[in-house]
Parts: C-alpha cells; structure tokens; sequence
C-alpha cells in the first residue's frame, strides 16, 4: 500500500499506432484500482508541433512533453507496439528520469534488420514492405456508428477482442464528419508512423544505454514478434518475458491478463525501487 501522504505510483501509457488511447481502458481501470495513477497521451502524431519524421524524435519528444507537464513525480512506462517504442526512446533521453518500462509486443529490431529498414527508407521501397502499404487504403468514414461497428465486427482481428473493448475503441476512434463518423487517427498519420520506423535504435541504446529495468509482455501469436524476434528484448530485459495467449493486439483480446502481467512486473520494479539503498 501506497502511504497516504505519499506521491501516487504513476503509470504513463503510450497507445500502439492507430488505436487511441481510449481503446486500453479496461487496462487503466484495472491498474486504477490497483492504485496506480494512470495518465496517457490520447493520440501520438496528431499535434502539428511534433511532426512525424525519421526515427520519431518528435513523437519522442511528444511523450516527453506529456510526462513533464502531466506527471509530477517519477513515472513507469508502459507502451503497447509504438508505444513501447517510443517509451525506450523516452528512457534514453532521460536516462535518471524513469524508474522502469514495461514492453507490450514491441519488438526491438536487431542490428540486421534495422540496416534493412534504413535502407528501405532510404530508397522509398519501405512502404512495400510495411503495414502502411495496408493502412493507407484503410476506410476512414461511415454514415454512422453502427455501420463503423458492423465493419469492425466482420473483421477476424476485431472479432477475438475481448466483449466491449470495440465500444471502446468506437468511442475515441470516431467523430463526426459530414459524411457521418470518420476515424479520429488519421490514416495518413499511422501510414506515415509505418513508413517511419525508428532504424537506430540498437544504436543508440549502445551509446544511451537505459538505466532502469525493462519487463516485455508478448503474445504466443503475435506475426509481428515472430518476425522480428526477441533477440534484442532479451538483452535489455535481461530476459524478463512473460508470454500471453494472443495475437499482437492481445491487450484488446486479453485485457484483464494483459493489465496483470504488467503489474506483475511493474510492481517488482517499484518493491525494487523502494528498497535500494540510496546513492
């Protein structure tokens, strides 16, 4: 338990690209009780003040941001595909500024595969081989909410999403437009965050190496860890991995499993904390 004169434990939450925040709720209610303080960015990409560009400074900076003017005391990260990307990049930055990262399937690139991105990028041909190729295509606009919900429906990823996390994402994914309900994450944005892909971080983390834990929650099905394995995971994890039946949106089929995972380890990480000597 917490003291009540105590700062709250603070979770800062970083969304995966094209799923808003709101969609991770039924995670922030179970951390919420648990009494952690809950605090997430609703969507990366969008404030025209940080661009999406090469290797996402700017989306880095963004978090960084949120946490400075959101968060009074230390916060964990937790970040789901791109936002546990962006949580590393957040660490490496301010290396003394986060007390731990929990990892939800994102997959850090190995030096190999990050060379083949680079010059992917470099070339134009990226976007061929990337989820942008699809996401750029993907409808954007519905006469109403329950024709977007009947779309969602009929789609296999959706259909094993856990009962009522589509309303949740139906809820922060729409607003209205003049043809009806139009996604609120702008296609051209999770296209251009695809496209974009962060090439340097194996890199970086040997000339920034993170000063605090990392913890990596991954799904037994997941295409995208498959693909790029846990090679690297296991090196900043220090091999702590925990594996949930899923796909690589697990937190939407599993949330409960999903929000409990992370605490495990999010509370390993603060009993840690609590107990080191102080320097």
């Amino acid at each position: 338990m917490t003291p009540a004169n105590a700062a709250p434990r603070t979770i800062v939450f970083s969304h995966a690209n094209g799923f808003p925040a709101g969609t991770y709720r039924r995670l922030f209610d179970v951390w919420r009780e648990a009494g952690w303080r809950v605090l997430a960015l609703p969507k990366f990409g969008h404030d025209p003040r940080y661009p999406v560009t090469s290797n996402w400074p700017h989306l880095r900076d963004q978090l960084l941001h949120f946490i400075d003017t959101e968060s009074a005391a230390p916060a964990y990260l937790v970040g789901h595909s791109l936002g546990g990307y962006l949580s590393v990049l957040a660490a490496a930055r301010r290396p003394h500024g986060v007390p731990g990262i929990v990892l939800l399937d994102s997959p850090l690139l190995p030096t190999w595969m990050a060379r083949t991105v680079q010059f992917a990028k470099a070339t134009g041909i990226g976007e061929r081989f990337s989820p942008g190729h699809v996401s750029k295509r993907r409808r954007e606009v519905w006469p109403s909410v329950a024709a977007a919900r009947a779309h969602f429906a009929a789609k296999s990823a959706f259909a094993r999403w856990a009962p009522g996390v589509l309303d949740d994402y139906l809820a922060c994914g729409l607003e209205d437009c003049a043809q009806g309900q139009r996604l609120s994450f702008s296609r051209q944005i999770e296209t251009a965050i695809y496209n974009t892909l962060p090439h340097h971080l194996s890199r970086l983390l040997r000339t920034h190496p993170l000063r605090c834990p990392v913890a990596f929650v991954g799904g037994t099905q997941s295409a995208e860890l498959e693909r790029v394995g846990v090679r690297v995971v296991k090196r900043i994890t220090h091999s702590r991995i925990t594996m949930l039946q899923g796909t690589h949106l697990f937190p939407f089929e599993q949330p409960q499993a999903t929000a409990h995972a992370a605490l495990h380890w999010l509370d390993a990480f603060d009993a840690a904390r609590s107990v080191a000597p102080a320097r």
